[in-house]
């Protein structure tokens, strides 16, 4: 099926386009239509890619809070474009789609007005040799009897928190002085990544989630329910372990072609309306999900990690536009698709993952689809990728990780020639 796709969509015309020959009917894809904006918006559903197609580098073993899985960004930059094109991602999260193009040899446009996203994305395309992290690992010095500036007990064992607390300070005053180069910057990553979680592999005692830290009173409660204590936790063993696992699957050529990425990428902490330095016609292919209408309440869920980076969650959340309603949403969106079209080069396509909101009542490409339209891109279709998937699967029934499934549903925009 994937083999059909790209060698039908690599040299098409966007007037020649015909959902059968894209989705032959042999392979079962099913293809219902409805009218949006005056226009019949195909529909295709099928099994398009499955986390066992190819098996996901290692280096994305990086735990965030509602990230999309790498096959996803994976199929769109293998059908859609080649090696030395510019891949965009303006809400780039733990950066799935900034790593998954390098690893395929393109060029990075990675964008998030957060910035624990270029804390997680670029050291992982930068890449250090294992050799070099574990020898300044073990130059970092640990001073004994550290407490950090705030109660952190409930979380660590007192050996722990000093360790934790040394290495925050190390960092810090790297990137104060101008010296942290990509080696500090990946132990960053790795530790920011370790600081709480529910197995030996974290700094913290038992706790959940693993990728969003609870509060202090909270992980109290949480100690008192299982009868714990935080035990001793070795900071270093465990950074190095978890660079270990990241590099693990990588094959020299992914990491020749991600340390080529590192330099000509390029990473932006901007809202994604207003994103000047990315060039006019720029962009072949973006690949996104953005933020949806739950509220996410910055400084609760990224407090931890923000302490030990040194950001004041006060100054993240006033830059971060919160929408509350659909339709202060689409205002925004509107904008963002308004500069896409301005970023995407002439051919180029829009790969736009739209969600799951209020528990499945809302399909939220009836409202992204309009908008694209509007700020002139051509709408190809919903492509609706779902495991397990059956050809008597309602089309409109269909929600996005429903029990026992993994589903997405992905607008797909092009701009002309």
């Amino acid at each position: 099926m994937e083999g059909e796709v790209v060698s039908y969509l690599k040299n098409f015309t966007f007037s020649e386009l015909d959902e059968q020959k894209l989705f032959p009917a042999e392979k079962q894809t099913l293809v219902d239509r409805k009218v949006l904006e005056g226009k019949n918006i195909p529909f295709f559903i099928n099994e398009f890619w499955t986390s066992r197609q190819r098996q996901a580098a290692s280096l994305h073993e990086i735990s965030y809070r509602a990230c999309f899985k790498p096959q996803l960004p994976s199929f769109f930059i293998d059908l859609l474009t080649q090696e030395g094109d510019v891949i965009y991602d303006p809400f780039s999260g733990r950066g799935t789609t900034a790593i998954e193009t390098g690893i395929l040899g393109r060029m990075v446009i990675s964008n998030d007005i957060n910035p624990l996203s270029k804390i997680f994305a670029f050291p992982r395309l930068s890449c250090p040799s294992l050799h070099d992290i574990e020898e300044r690992v073990e130059s970092i010095p640990v001073e004994g009897n550290r407490n950090a500036e705030i109660d952190l007990s409930m979380f660590y064992h007192p050996h722990t928190e000093s360790e934790l607390v040394s290495l925050k300070d190390y960092l810090l005053q790297r990137k104060k002085a101008g010296k942290e180069d990509n080696v500090d910057s990946w132990i960053r990553m790795v530790a920011t990544n370790r600081l709480t979680g529910h197995s030996p592999g974290f700094f913290s005692v038992y706790t959940l989630p693993p990728n969003q830290a609870v509060s202090q009173a909270r992980q109290v409660k949480i100690n008192r329910e299982r009868n714990q204590v935080p035990d001793y936790r070795d900071v270093k063993n465990i950074v190095v372990h978890k660079s270990r696992n990241l590099w693990k699957k990588l094959t020299p050529k992914e990491v020749e072609n991600l340390r080529s990425a590192a330099h000509s990428a390029l990473f932006l902490e901007r809202d994604a309306r207003h994103t000047r330095e990315i060039p006019s016609q720029s962009v072949k292919l973006t690949v996104t999900s953005p933020p949806f209408l739950d509220v996410v309440q910055y400084s609760l869920d990224n407090w931890l990690r923000c302490w030990f980076n040194g950001i004041s969650t006060t100054d993240i959340e006033r830059k971060i536009t919160i929408t509350r309603d659909m339709e202060q949403w689409e205002s925004v969106m509107a904008e963002v698709f308004i500069e896409l079209y301005r970023v995407t080069a002439a051919g180029g396509w829009v790969a736009f993952e739209v969600g799951e909101i209020k528990n499945g009542k809302v399909n939220l490409e009836d409202h992204v689809i309009p908008l694209g339209i509007k700020a002139g891109f051509e709408c190809v279709g919903v492509l609706i990728n779902r495991q397990e998937f059956t050809k008597t699967a309602n089309i409109w029934g269909i929600k996005n990780n429903s029990r026992g499934t993994n589903s997405n549903r992905i607008v797909l925009f092009y701009k002309e020639m």
